[in-house]
């Protein structure tokens, strides 16, 4: 675990400050306290990175599940309440991890992961467009399109204009500047600039602006307008911090509809992450989905045993691992202790940062996701990938992640059935001859019901008086329905004057009544047959 340090120890410093006010943003967003945001960031990062296969996956509080949280602390009556709901739904995704049900992680085709990292990375550049230019009025957590103060993600952008604030908006542009010269020109040129991240050295820029330009009425940065960390004055007031469930409503309905809700909606965000960020990892490693799920119900129950968040694997936090050079697990488990010891140790240095600065750290990261070049590449792929991958894009986009990657899903799987309708068959018609038509009919290695009604119509415009020639040498599967047409077919086609010849693995049958009897065999003894 230990081979990588040196890629690993910077990539968690970027880590860490990119989760530190997304755990802030995601609590104020899902309106539980901004301490369980903290508490489910160092649970993810240092309980689920230990215990997950994942290599180079992050997990903390997640956006998909803010609306889940906030809905469900009013219906339960209370944060301590809705808690219990967080421990029972880690122990049911444990249940998950047991019974193998990892194994849903792999029938999500490529275009829609693709199309998923996309879309988040173009949200992370929408949504932190007005935190770039000062204007953080909404919270970073606030990922949906629709947000909960009557907002949508171009309002807040157009609102922007008349709240721009000079000084948050000259530090974001110069840090910007750092990052696109850092990682373009600077990490090429020594082993220096690979060790010292450019991340670290605009946030470091970000506190001195800040300290220096402190009390400055027009350059100067307001305090609304930087990182936001609790403060605990004593032992006393950091175990004040947390919070406990309260295990007497154990026996409330709701408790448990909504503990299942998450453990599914997380369970299904993390075996998608989990499928995108190996598809991100240089290393191509394969991480084992079912421990995934156990880990990530561990961390779910402890983190709900003391007041945190429900937690997920998180594309933004494991991209942003990638991209900074992250090579093992450590570089989670090092973000997380660094969580714990910003709330211990430096809260007051951290509440110095300038969320500008941290939107500029998140633009790149959202551009390495969504590069342009994507797009044509999709494009060129053919219809089959680009539709999938849009619907899937602009669905995450103008909804949330689980919409997104529904709609991707099913257009993905009427691209399967469209292609499996164009599919079924092979027409060959040749010259007429002396004797009628010739014509040759091949039907593909698998036939389903999907394919009965291509079959059917070009059963049906075979001419009269013609010679159909019907080979099923390399069908492995036929469907009942497609026998069913079949037979029918062998018994109209003597009122027509077709000839039949079937081709088959087991001979050439050349007599219609033979063709009749050949398709009336049960099914189980035709496929085993075959």
């Amino acid at each position: 675990m230990f081979k990588y340090i040196k890629n690993d120890l910077p990539a968690s410093i970027v880590v860490f400050f990119v989760a530190l006010p997304l755990c802030l943003g995601i609590a104020l967003a899902s309106g539980a306290p901004l301490f369980s945001g903290l508490i489910a960031g160092i649970i993810g990062g240092i309980v689920v990175g230990a215990l997950s296969g994942s290599q180079i996956g992050v997990s903390g509080p997640a956006a998909g599940l803010a609306a889940i949280v906030l809905t469900a602390i009013g219906t339960l009556g209370g944060y301590q309440n809705f808690l219990v709901a967080v421990v029972i739904g880690g122990l049911i995704q444990i249940l998950f991890g047991v019974l193998r049900a990892g194994i849903i992680a792999y029938y999500f085709p490529s275009s829609v992961i693709k199309g998923m990292l996309t879309g988040i990375g173009i949200i992370i550049i929408l949504k932190q467009i007005p935190h770039f230019f000062g204007y953080d009025a909404d919270p970073e957590g606030d990922w949906a399109f629709f947000q909960v103060d009557g907002e949508n993600t171009f309002s807040e952008i157009v609102n922007t204009i008349n709240s721009i604030s000079p000084g948050a908006s000259l530090i974001a542009i110069i840090a910007l500047g750092i990052l696109i010269l850092w990682n373009q020109v600077l990490s090429k040129k020594a082993k220096i600039f690979e060790l010292v991240q450019g991340p670290l050295v605009a946030v470091v820029l970000g506190i001195l602006y800040y300290t220096f330009t402190k009390g400055e009425a027009i350059w100067g940065i307001a305090d609304e307008h930087l990182v936001r960390v609790p403060v605990p004055e004593g032992f006393e007031s950091f175990i004040g911090l947390f919070s406990f469930p309260n295990f007497s409503a154990i026996t409330n309905t709701e408790i448990w509809i909504t503990a299942f809700t998450m453990a599914l909606v997380a369970s299904l965000e993390t075996l998608l992450c989990v499928e995108a960020t190996d598809k991100l990892d240089p290393l191509k490693r394969v991480t084992p989905a079912n421990r995934e799920l156990v880990a990530q119900g561990v961390g779910n129950s402890l983190s709900g045993l003391i007041g945190g968040l429900p937690v997920t694997q998180v594309i933004v936090r494991s991209s942003a691992n990638i991209q900074s050079g992250g090579r093992t697990k450590l570089s989670a488990i090092l973000h997380g202790f660094l969580l714990l010891a910003s709330v211990l140790i430096i809260p007051r240095l951290l509440n110095m940062i300038p969320l500008s600065v941290l939107a500029a750290i998140l633009f790149i990261v959202g551009y390495k996701l969504a590069k342009p070049s994507l797009f044509k590449t999709m494009f060129k792929a053919g219809w089959k990938q680009f539709i999938p991958f849009i619907v899937t894009v602009v669905g995450i986009v103008f909804a949330d992640l689980l919409v997104g990657i529904t709609l991707g899903l099913g257009v993905g799987i009427i691209v399967i059935l469209i292609k499996s309708y164009q599919n079924s068959h092979f027409l060959h018609i040749q010259e007429k001859g002396n004797d009628g038509h010739r014509i040759k009919m091949t039907l593909a290695e698998e036939v389903t019901f999907f394919n009965k009604g291509a079959i059917l119509k070009e059963l049906d415009r075979i001419p009269e008086n013609s010679y159909l020639e019907l080979d099923v040498a390399n069908t492995k599967y036929l469907d009942n329905d497609i026998i069913e047409i079949l037979q029918d077919f062998g018994s109209k086609a003597k009122n027509r004057n077709i000839h039949i010849k079937l081709v088959s693995e087991r001979g050439i049958v050349d007599n219609p009544e033979d063709y009749i009897q050949f398709f009336k065999k049960p099914k189980n003894q035709h496929n085993n047959s075959k």
